[in-house]
């Protein structure tokens, strides 16, 4: 047997690569709480991906077969309602996974060079589940499915020139139909998650090679030859990071990062079970009423908005009168999230010892997020308009704000080793 490994490992490195990147892989000492989403997005990706392959083999990608096949894999199917339930609580929980994934990176500044690359293929990937969740809420033809798609997709009209062919495009009709909902059926199900594992592939090997960053926000990772007195680590660590670097205050992965993560998974698991079994709907937010009702172009639902986790950014769009102005100011809420590492201009990348004011624009960051997004699930009152206007001011102004005051920011005084 150990021949036989052997031979596959001098052609196929897996052992290797599990070392490299896994079970040797430096892990600063001192993670907490915040760095248990990344690996939390992969269980539910690797569950979406599960659930998504059964569930096709029982669906109809069909305008008039759609919804009923739905029904027939939550009355029919055997474990189909099971299945079914976790695809869509997992949908809901991938993206709050992925937005404190991405609040962890924005208050510790793991944005900031070495890792400004890590943090665009992340975007890319935050992009692309947009469009694969986008992509799959259409599919049960529902009606907020359908009248929420029907809405989305119209903004691309007000594009000037080519806004009305590429409405057309995107729907493959010239109106929303059966082949709007084969095409995003062949996306969601095909193109889309080859694209988003491509991205968790680079994102991961991009992270591997610059070394995660940490609460501290101090390098664990020195140039080698650079480490001095006291410096020694008890740990064993592969050697691609030994030939290139003196490690310091790290950990192998394994053990140390897989227990912790597992205490995550145990954790997540049973908030996660309660949701699909006792709860599955919550409130109407993951599975909303409307959508237990066929699909009907002529009976418009009484308040259209998009699933909770696009609220945010749909809240920045209904706030302009203007159509054209708002699409663009939707866009520019996500696009301005690429140029984080290049906004923020100071050298201290942790908020534990940046200024106060920092601190306080990172809340109202916070504050105006969380508000758009309770907003976007409300109907557009003036009183609403004028909330989401004042809030999507505080959300630009967070990023304006940091590309002001960074550069000269008074910051305190960083460790010299991780605090642990």
């Amino acid at each position: 047997m150990e021949n036989f490994l052997n031979w596959i490992e001098k052609r196929l490195p897996v052992m290797n690569a599990y070392k490299k990147h896994l079970s040797e892989y430096p892990m600063p000492k001192n993670f907490n709480f915040w760095y248990l989403f990344g690996s939390l997005a992969m269980l539910v990706l690797v569950n979406q991906l599960l659930t998504g392959i059964w569930l096709t083999m029982s669906y109809n990608p069909s305008a008039e077969g759609a919804f009923a096949s739905v029904e027939y894999i939550m009355r029919d199917v055997e474990y189909g309602w099971l299945l079914r339930y976790m695809h869509s609580t997992g949908a809901s929980a991938f993206f709050v996974v992925i937005y404190l994934h991405m609040f962890r990176g924005l208050i510790y500044g793991s944005y900031q060079k070495p890792r400004e690359l890590l943090w665009l293929f992340g975007m890319l990937i935050f992009l692309a589940l947009m469009a694969e969740a986008f992509m799959g809420y259409l599919l049960p033809w529902g009606q907020m499915s359908y009248w929420g798609a029907q809405v989305i997709i119209s903004l691309f009209g007000a594009i000037p020139v080519i806004g009305d062919d590429l409405t057309l495009w995107i729907r493959g009709d010239f109106v929303l139909s059966g082949a709007t909902l084969n095409r995003f059926f062949a996306l969601h199900v095909v193109a889309l998650p080859i694209v988003i594992l491509l991205l968790v592939v680079l994102h991961i090997l991009a992270l591997h090679e610059v070394g995660s960053n940490n609460p501290d926000g101090i390098e664990t990772k020195l140039p080698k030859g650079a480490k001095g007195e006291g410096y020694e680590t008890q740990f064993a660590f592969h050697k691609y990071y030994t030939k290139k670097y003196d490690i310091i205050d790290a950990v192998p992965f394994h053990p140390y990062g897989t227990v912790k993560d597992l205490i995550g998974v145990a954790g997540f698991g049973i908030l996660f079970a309660y949701v699909i079994f006792f709860n599955p709907e919550m409130g109407g937010y993951f599975l909303e009423p409307p959508n237990f009702e066929a699909a009907n172009p002529i009976k418009t639902p009484d308040h259209i908005a998009p699933v909770w986790y696009f609220t945010p950014f749909y809240a920045i769009l209904r706030a302009v009168p203007d159509k054209l102005t708002g699409v663009v100011l939707m866009g520019l809420s996500i696009a301005v999230l690429f140029l984080l590492p290049w906004l923020d201009r100071c050298k201290v990348r942790s908020y534990r010892y940046r200024s106060k004011l920092h601190l306080a624009n990172i809340v109202q960051f916070v504050i105006s997020f969380i508000a758009l997004g309770v907003l976007g699930t409300l109907p557009a009152t003036s009183l609403y308009t004028l909330l989401a206007q004042i809030f999507s001011f505080g959300y630009f102004m967070f990023f304006v704000l940091l590309f002001v005051y960074s550069k000269n920011e008074a910051t305190k005084p960083l460790p010299e080793r991780v605090n642990y």
